[in-house]
């Protein structure tokens, strides 16, 4: 019969509608999940390399196992700027030979100190301090380390504060519950005009101006990954609300 049109199998336009549709909901469904997996993925990667820094600094500090200590070799005790241009290899550390500056991550991977969620270019400048500029823009910054590390108030003989330089010494492992580094968010520290690689909480320090120098990130599920003189990492959303975390903690009293 010749003139009978046979219709070979396929997909009617409802039934390809349908298919769609259940195709469109699974990934509506497999994507948010999938996006808090690969969060949370990242957020560990960036755990890994903050416990590792927390990990050197127990070396540095230790006055028998520290090793090469560059400007602060002869001394008993050490400035955190000292350990900080170890990690970055800038300033007597410097690592990349004859050139002024160098883009991280080098030719080689090299990547120091770096959080997976922040992704700009960093750049280091050769024969420049940590606080001078050696790492920046600000908006790269992946960690900032506690500035009652690096700089202290203390009150001078008219009554009047001041910031002091800080020296530190191996009984610094001591203070396991002080905070060493964090995730900072360099767009906000470069907004308040301030370096992206020493940050705290004003509390009651006048020589902290009103939260001047504080930009704790929330880049990991909304909170932010905080390592710990004593090695270990932590995640919060509300880093002064913390009871046991000791952002008052000084070496100069």
């Amino acid at each position: 019969m010749s003139g009978v049109n046979r219709r070979g199998p396929g997909f009617t336009l409802i039934e390809l509608l349908v298919t769609i549709s259940v195709i469109a909901l699974l990934i509506a469904l497999v994507v948010p999940g999938l996006r808090t997996a690969m969060g949370s993925a990242r957020s560990f990667k960036c755990q890994m390399g903050q416990r590792a820094t927390a990990f050197d600094f127990s070396i540095f500090a230790d006055g028998d196992l520290h090793g090469d200590r560059g400007d602060d070799s002869s001394r008993v005790d050490f400035a955190l700027e000292t350990f900080q241009e170890n990690q970055y290899g800038v300033d007597e550390f410097w690592r990349w030979g004859d050139v002024d500056q160098v883009a991280l991550p080098d030719t080689e991977g090299n990547d120091p100190m770096r959080c997976p969620e922040v992704v700009e270019p960093l750049v280091l400048a050769r024969n420049v301090p940590c606080s001078n500029g050696a790492v920046g823009p600000a908006e790269s910054v992946s960690y900032a380390f506690n500035m009652r590390l690096h700089r202290a108030q203390i009150i001078d003989s008219r009554g009047r504060p001041r910031a002091q330089a800080v020296r530190l010494r191996e009984s610094v492992l001591d203070s396991g519950s002080v905070p060493l580094l964090f995730d900072a968010d360099g767009h906000r520290a470069s907004q308040q005009g301030v370096s992206a690689v020493y940050s705290g909480p004003s509390l009651d320090d006048v020589i902290f101006g009103l939260d001047q120098f504080w930009f704790p990130a929330k880049r990991h599920n909304g909170g932010g990954n905080y390592a710990f003189i004593d090695g270990h990492v932590s995640s919060s959303r509300s880093p002064l609300e913390e009871s046991d975390w000791r952002w008052d903690f000084s070496p100069i009293r």
